[in-house]
C-alpha cells in the first residue's frame, strides 16, 4: 500500500486546514475593524493589496511547480499570511511596499522552502522585516488615530487614500504621527508621568495608547475565541505574554526617566496581542511539544522586551518571532514528548544503540 508523507502543520483537531484558516481569518475581524475605524481606509487598502499579491504570487509559483492551484489556494494559508501582514503594515504606506512584503512572504519565506508545512520562518514576519529594514521611513510613518485629529480634519476618504497609496500623493498635514511605543522610546530624559501628560496619545488613552489599546483588546478577544475552539493550545500565547509581563514588571521603576514603560503599555501597544495569538501560534514555525511551545513563547516575549527597551526598534514583535523561529529546532531537540510506550524522553539528535 502506498503511503504519503504528511508534513506539518499536524494537529489533533479534526477540522481541515481550510476550516482552521477560515476561523483564524474570522478571529482577526474585530481587530481589523477597530484598526480601520482608528486609522482610516489605509488599513483596508493594505489588506486588499496584500491579499491580491499573495494569491497571485502563490498561484504563479504553484503553476511553475506543476502543483494544483485550486487545492493549495483552497487551504487559505496565503490569505492568512496576507491578512496578518496587512494588519501589521502602517496604513497609507505606498503600494509597492505592501507588494514587496507580500511577495517576499510567499515567494521566499514559504514557497522557496516547499510550501505550507515546510517553511521554517513565519512568512508574514519575513515580509514585514524585509520592508522594515529596506524602507524605514515609509514603515515608521503611521496615521494619527481618529480621536486625536485636529478639529476640522478627518482621515482621507477612500479616493484620497487611493491617491496617497497608489499615486504617491502627500498625506494631509496632521494626519500622520508616531506610535505609542515609538513616542515613548524617543522621549528620553522625561519622567513617565511627563510623557503621559505632554502627549495626547497617552493622556487621552484609557489605559495604554490611543488607537492601539482597543485594537489589542480586539485581537485578545479573537485569540481567546480561537483558544476556546482549540485551534491552538495556551502554551505559546501564555509563554509570550507571561514573559513580557514579567520583564516589564521587573524593570518597571514607577516611572523614572530611564523606565522602559509599564506592563500595561507593553501588553496593549504595538502588535503584542496580534503576535501572541496569531503569529506565535503558527504550528509550522514554532516548537512542536506543549512544553516546547511554552519555552518558545517565553523566549519571544523576552526578546520583544529586550529589543523594545534597549534596542533600536520600538515594537520588535517581528524580529523576536524570527529569532524564535531560529531557536525552535533547538527547543524541539530538548523538549520532545515521551513516545508512547517509552518511559523516558529522547532527544531528536540522540543515536539509537542496537543491543
Amino acid at each position: 500500500m502506498n503511503s504519503k508523507q504528511i508534513s506539518s502543520p499536524q494537529t489533533h483537531n479534526r477540522q481541515s486546514t481550510a476550516k482552521i484558516m477560515q476561523l483564524v481569518l474570522m478571529a482577526t475581524l474585530p481587530g481589523a475593524l477597530i484598526l480601520s475605524y482608528q486609522f482610516g481606509w489605509g488599513v483596508l487598502l493594505n489588506l486588499f493589496i496584500s491579499t491580491l499579491t499573495c494569491i497571485v504570487t502563490e498561484a504563479m509559483v504553484l503553476k511553475l511547480r506543476n502543483r494544483s492551484i485550486n487545492t493549495h489556494l483552497g487551504d487559505y494559508s496565503a490569505v492568512v499570511t496576507a491578512v496578518l501582514l496587512g494588519l501589521a503594515l502602517p496604513p497609507l504606506v505606498p503600494w509597492w511596499v505592501v507588494v514587496t512584503a507580500a511577495t517576499f512572504s510567499i515567494l521566499i519565506a514559504k514557497q522557496l522552502y516547499g510550501g505550507l508545512g515546510s517553511n521554517p520562518f513565519n512568512p508574514a514576519m519575513v515580509g514585514y522585516v524585509v520592508v522594515l529594514v529596506s524602507f524605514p521611513i515609509e514603515m515608521t510613518t503611521w496615521v494619527t488615530p481618529i480621536s486625536l485629529l485636529p478639529q476640522g480634519i478627518n482621515h482621507p476618504g477612500l479616493w484620497d487614500s487611493c491617491m496617497i497609496v497608489f499615486a504617491g500623493s502627500v498625506p494631509i498635514d496632521g494626519v500622520t504621527g508616531a506610535t505609542p511605543l515609538d513616542l515613548f522610546k524617543h522621549s528620553k530624559g522625561l519622567m513617565v508621568e511627563q510623557i503621559y501628560n505632554n502627549n495626547r496619545l497617552f493622556s487621552n488613552a484609557s489605559f495604554a495608547g490611543v488607537g492601539w489599546e482597543w485594537a489589542n483588546v480586539a485581537f485578545l478577544i479573537g485569540g481567546l475565541a480561537l483558544l476556546k475552539a482549540r485551534i491552538f493550545t495556551w502554551h505559546g500565547p501564555i509563554g509570550m505574554l507571561g514573559s513580557l509581563t514579567l520583564m516589564s514588571i521587573l524593570f518597571w521603576d514607577a516611572g523614572s526617566s530611564t523606565s522602559p514603560g509599564s506592563p500595561v503599555m507593553h501588553l496593549f501597544s504595538g502588535a503584542s496581542m496580534l503576535g501572541a495569538f496569531f503569529i506565535v501560534t503558527d504550528p509550522v514555525s514554532s516548537a512542536t511539544s506543549n512544553r516546547g511551545r511554552l519555552i518558545y513563547g517565553a523566549l519571544i516575549g523576552l526578546l520583544i522586551y529586550i529589543i523594545r527597551a534597549w534596542g533600536s526598534y520600538p515594537d520588535a514583535v517581528a524580529f523576536a518571532v524570527l529569532l524564535g523561529n531560529f531557536a525552535a529546532p533547538f527547543i524541539d531537540n530538548y523538549t520532545l514528548p515521551r513516545t508512547y510506550g517509552h518511559r523516558q524522553r529522547h532527544r531528536a539528535t540522540a543515536k539509537e544503540i542496537d543491543k
